[in-house]
């Protein structure tokens, strides 16, 4: 392990995709209020369930339109949520949410068409569900900019700030610098995937929700980024609505698990109680399921822990408890500090 170590990234991609959408809002190629059908057709009239619990074929019209607002917060109806929902299956086996082989995928458009044949679990506007919701922005970000997401994404964001190892797969140049990833295995941690396993070659669908690698250094750039109020990316206003908890009481209920003690900004989680020992108010960012976490504090401090073990392996939720407990009090270090 080094300092310029890759790792897989996962859902600490999100932020970064929640930043490249406003990239394009900001020059006017996204409205965040504006139905997103006209470059979503497949989301011109999705199907809802009638009831939370309801079985697939048991739903009801849309009764307002999908917009990037709801895609960002989380809000539009796709995703996982904290209750028994039909809808879960579907997004494992039909879209491979969460699939160790990122080829499993199959590429945008077809993608789309098996999400749209899937009923929203909420109303927009009405609930919250995870992860989903970033894939589909992906794709919505590089229909408007008319380019593939990898593409958008280094020339808007990867480039500008120097984030030079990060991106959706890992170049021969640099795969020896890839880590190997670890899952549990009868309480034991085994290898899930090689340096030279399905990440070096690129995928046909690249994952906003989660499909990035970096480093440290990368992901502190963009923290940095952050803390600056956008610096050459983004404007002041970009960020603050980035960085703003968007949530409801009834979203956080529902949201559960996956934000508890938390609000949703766009692309991380927001702090919004000292329920643990490691909450900050105003605390933004997120958590990978490879062993990621990256945040920024309202101090100027950026918080980067990278490891390559699977969420729920032994260790690793301890660790990560222990860092965030300890970069609480990163107010007594200098600013954007790692």
């Amino acid at each position: 392990m080094s300092r310029d170590s890759i790792f897989r990234a996962a859902s600490i991609t999100k932020p970064l995709t929640a930043a490249l959408t406003m990239s394009l809002v900001e020059d006017g190629r996204i409205d965040l209020d504006a139905p997103v059908a006209g470059l979503l057709p497949e989301l011109a009239e999705p199907r809802v369930l009638r009831t939370l619990g309801s079985p697939l074929d048991d739903t009801v019209a849309c009764e307002r339109p999908i917009t990037a607002r709801h895609l960002l917060t989380g809000t539009a109806g796709h995703g996982f949520c904290t209750w028994e929902s039909a809808v879960t299956p579907l997004l494992m086996e039909q879209l491979h949410q969460a699939a160790d082989d990122i080829h499993e995928v199959p590429a945008p458009d077809e993608w789309m068409r098996r999400l749209s044949q899937i009923p929203l679990v909420h109303q927009p506007g009405d609930g919250w569900t995870y992860n989903a919701s970033y894939d589909v922005l992906g794709v919505l970000v590089a229909r408007a900019a008319g380019q593939d997401l990898a593409d958008v994404m280094a020339e808007r964001l990867l480039e500008p700030l120097g984030m030079t190892d990060t991106g959706f797969h890992v170049p021969a140049s640099t795969v020896d610098r890839f880590t190997t990833m670890y899952g549990a295995d009868d309480g034991e941690l085994v290898v899930r995937d090689e340096p030279h396993g399905v990440f070096t070659r690129p995928p046909a669908f690249a994952s906003g929700s989660g499909g990035l690698v970096t480093t440290a250094d990368d992901w502190l750039a963009f923290g940095r980024m952050l803390v600056a109020g956008g610096g050459s990316v983004l404007d002041e206003e970009s960020v603050r609505l980035m960085t703003t908890d968007h949530t409801t009481p009834q979203h956080r209920e529902m949201g559960g698990f996956f934000i508890d003690g938390q609000g949703w900004g766009f692309g991380g989680g927001v702090d919004t109680e000292l329920i643990d020992p490691w909450n900050v108010v105003g605390r933004y960012g997120w958590v990978g399921g490879t062993g990621t976490s990256a945040y920024v504090h309202p101090d100027g401090t950026v918080a980067v822990l990278l490891t390559q073990v699977v969420l729920g392996s032994p260790g690793i939720d301890e660790l990560l408890k222990a860092f965030w407990t300890y970069t609480r009090t990163a107010g007594d270090k200098p600013p954007a500090s790692a």
